[in-house]
């Protein structure tokens, strides 16, 4: 049988995007589940070959709001717990995090905009060495205190876990490796008040995107694939 990916997904405009045929293109069997609208509880942690756990508007200060957030973090802990494959972005990040036993919380500044995050030397060894130079999508203003037991892959200025994996099995990044241009242009309509409140211009944002997205996009696709090669044969009972 095909190997599954269960993607955890907490918004319709922020899905696999860039990533979803580097899944195909690897055998994957794609199922998602909207985590504000289906039961997380429900879900065996262990069952999927590898968990996808994607962003959102929210953060995990919000989950008395959003309660599934916790779900998904129990389902996290569990998969973390015996070495089963998670990949976790922005969002998906901090919850890796918290599931992991880290403080996840405000921090300095809203980092919107295209942005070089810098591997670590470990991170220049790891998949992270793709985008190395590449201005990548950054939408966030949470971070998270580096997990026990981790490795530390990448850092910004403003941020200094922006990306962090376990072995070859788990990996997070705070940035958005799968946004797409259509993507991109939805999420500038529906955060017209954000942006406006943060004093950043959409246009500049456009004008970024026109400059930067296309060899992120093939950054991102280079570096997840190489990740989902480490990852070796996985199938399905």
């Amino acid at each position: 049988m095909s190997p599954t990916a269960l993607v955890l997904r907490h918004d319709e405009a922020i899905h696999l995007g860039n990533l979803e045929p580097v899944l195909r293109e690897h055998g994957y069997e794609v199922l998602h589940i909207d985590t504000l609208r289906d039961d997380v509880r429900g879900i065996d942690a262990l069952a999927a070959d590898l968990v996808v756990v994607l962003g959102g508007d929210m953060g995990l200060g919000d989950a008395d709001r959003f309660p599934a957030l916790r779900d998904e973090v129990r389902l996290l802990a569990d998969r973390l717990e015996v070495g089963r494959p998670v990949f976790g972005v922005c969002l998906g990040a901090q919850l890796m995090a918290s599931a992991l036993g880290s403080a996840v919380y405000s921090g300095p500044t809203n980092e919107i905009g295209y942005r070089t995050v810098e591997p670590t030397e470990a991170g220049a060894l790891s998949p992270l060495r793709h985008i190395a130079g590449v201005p990548v999508m950054q939408w966030h203003s949470d971070t998270f205190d580096l997990p026990d037991g981790v490795t530390r892959l990448a850092g910004s200025p403003q941020y200094g876990n922006e990306a962090f994996g376990i072995g070859n099995w788990a990996l997070a990044v705070q940035f958005h490796p799968e946004v797409t241009d259509e993507m991109h242009e939805q999420w500038l309509a529906a955060s017209a008040a954000e942006l406006l409140a943060e004093g950043v211009d959409a246009d500049d944002l456009r004008r970024e995107r026109a400059r930067y997205s296309a060899a992120m996009q093939d950054a991102s696709r280079a570096m997840f694939s190489e990740w989902l090669d480490g990852l070796g044969p996985r199938r399905t009972p």
